[in-house]
């Protein structure tokens, strides 16, 4: 089932129009997420809205959007007031200008969204800026709220539809030069700059997402089915760093070192005894990793293959 719209309004070429509702193009529900708990008690902790001096609970209804001038000073903003003030970009994705994909700063990229027609009208219109946008091979720039906030939105055809990612404003990002200024400028031989270069040719590939694996969410999930099974869980030692004290002798090791593993690779099917194990699908939804549980499908049919354990209890992360 496809999730709920998080806008929907209309999307303006000139004069050209169509209503259309945009989507979150990813989501981040699919990662392992905790709660926090009592350590004594072991119930969930909750979090209640308080008067910062008296301390007393402040119900949703007597609560405000302030400003703070200065220490304890604030101008109360109204919800009617917010409303007021809203822009014409609140219901139109006007497309202001159009500009090559090369002149986005990637540090002005936030997230992406999923543009399409909104119900069974407008068809028509939305394929003829969806295609101007592709003939042009241009990016669409304009403007859209989200979240009581106007953003900057590009927009881009993929396949039938579009897709639209929010871009920060300039002051939004900071400058390089606070961070680059003092860096050493290093006059880098031609010896190192060969060495690098084939480590590079070696590593080369093609971006496919699908290859990446989240260890740090696999890890999550053995430790979470680890602590349910019993076991104890026993600190794992912690790789070492190496200083490099010979740029040109490490580069040297890394070209050997990329070689090896290049050559392994190769010869690993013909000694390998048993058939390689296929790479856990993450995409497809980290906690159906987990061990099953109780009314879930995964559970029922486990259950008919095997009886649980007697006496088990639960364990806590």
């Amino acid at each position: 089932m496809a999730p709920r719209a998080n806008w929907k309004g209309f999307l303006r070429l000139s004069l050209v129009t169509c209503p259309v509702a945009l989507y979150p193009a990813t989501s981040e529900s699919e990662k392992i997420s905790f709660n926090q708990l009592n350590r004594q008690t072991g119930h969930r902790v909750k979090y209640v809205k308080v008067d910062a001096e008296t301390g007393d609970e402040v119900p949703n209804e007597d609560i405000v959007k302030g400003y703070e001038l200065e220490k304890g000073q604030y101008i109360e903003v109204s919800k009617e007031e917010l409303e007021e003030i809203a822009l014409e970009s609140t219901r139109t994705i006007e497309i202001d200008e159009f500009v090559a994909r090369s002149d986005i700063d990637p540090r002005y990229l936030i997230r992406p969204y999923y543009i399409r027609p909104d119900g069974k009208v407008g068809h028509d219109a939305f394929a003829v800026i969806r295609e101007t946008i592709r003939e042009m091979d241009k990016v669409a720039i304009g403007r859209v709220v989200l979240t009581n906030r106007e953003h900057i939105i590009a927009l881009e055809p993929m396949d039938r539809g579009l897709v639209g990612t929010l871009l920060r404003y300039p002051y939004e990002v900071r400058s390089e030069q606070d961070y680059f200024d003092d860096i050493q400028d290093v006059k880098v031989t031609k010896d190192m700059l060969d060495l690098a270069r084939h480590i590079v040719n070696q590593k080369a590939g093609r971006f496919t997402p699908e290859k990446f694996e989240d260890h740090y969410e696999t890890a999550l999930i053995e430790l979470i089915n680890e602590k349910r099974a019993g076991k104890v869980i026993r600190p794992k030692e912690r790789p070492k760093g190496e200083n490099v004290v010979d740029l040109m002798e490490a580069l040297r090791r890394s070209v050997g070192k990329a070689a090896g593993k290049s050559a392994g690779t190769e010869a690993a099917p013909a000694k390998a005894a048993k058939p390689a194990r296929k790479p856990k699908k993450a995409a497809a939804g980290q906690k159906e990793m987990l061990m099953p549980i109780a009314g879930r499908k995964a559970a029922a049919k486990e259950t008919s293959a095997k009886k649980p354990a007697s006496g088990a209890r639960r364990k806590s992360a």
